[in-house]
């Protein structure tokens, strides 16, 4: 088996949701492969654990809150790369949804993306980088799962907004994608996919 190598020596990547699960792995990657890595979350030991392991500079933000997150943004330079990873899951039956719930999920899954991007993205304009957006979507932008409308929700709307990004910022020849992974057993995961009871049908 060989391992892809990438070098992104002389970038800088901003990379949220950092903390843990995917985000934290992509952050940890990028900085292996040479990008000087801006890491943000709302975990600080997390945060710092995940400098001190791979040099990457911790951010504490909490990106459901724009006031705050608008903040950080604007102190930092412009990334030629950026990754929208932030995500969070709070699991209720359809027939038992609360706003607060949707709200909450919107907030961080996509709101926060969708400023990142366009914070990121006219920077990146501004500066004159031809860089790359990735937004971390979900095969739940797809397809219904038991417990998830919110969730789904969210990242259907991901996946509308990195459509909208795509046409705009395109022509600054900033790429903008969305990755849809299935069922990643992270720690926010396990708490839908953990029983075997759940995960046998997704299998």
């Amino acid at each position: 088996m060989t391992t892809t190598t990438f070098d992104f020596s002389g970038q800088r990547a901003l990379v949220t949701g950092a903390s843990s699960g995917i985000g934290r792995a992509v952050a940890a990657r990028l900085a292996q492969s040479g990008a000087a890595v801006t890491a943000v979350g709302r975990n600080a030991a997390a945060l710092d654990t995940l400098h001190t392991e791979a040099g990457c500079t911790a951010l504490t933000v909490d990106v459901a809150n724009p006031a705050e997150l608008e903040r950080a943004l604007a102190a930092l330079p412009a990334f030629d790369l950026v990754v929208n990873c932030a995500g969070i899951a709070l699991l209720e039956p359809a027939l038992d949804v609360q706003a607060e719930s949707f709200d909450a999920v919107m907030a961080v899954n996509a709101r926060a993306a969708a400023l990142v991007a366009s914070r990121c993205g006219k920077a990146m304009i501004a500066a004159g980088v031809r860089g790359s957006i990735v937004n971390v979507s979900s095969q739940a932008a797809l397809v219904a799962l038991d417990a998830h409308l919110c969730y789904c929700a969210s990242k259907a709307a991901m996946d509308a907004i990195t459509r909208s990004l795509c046409l705009e910022l395109g022509p600054h020849g900033i790429r903008v994608n969305s990755v849809n992974p299935t069922v990643t057993l992270t720690p926010m995961a396990e708490q839908a996919w953990s029983d075997p009871a759940k995960s046998a049908a997704a299998l």
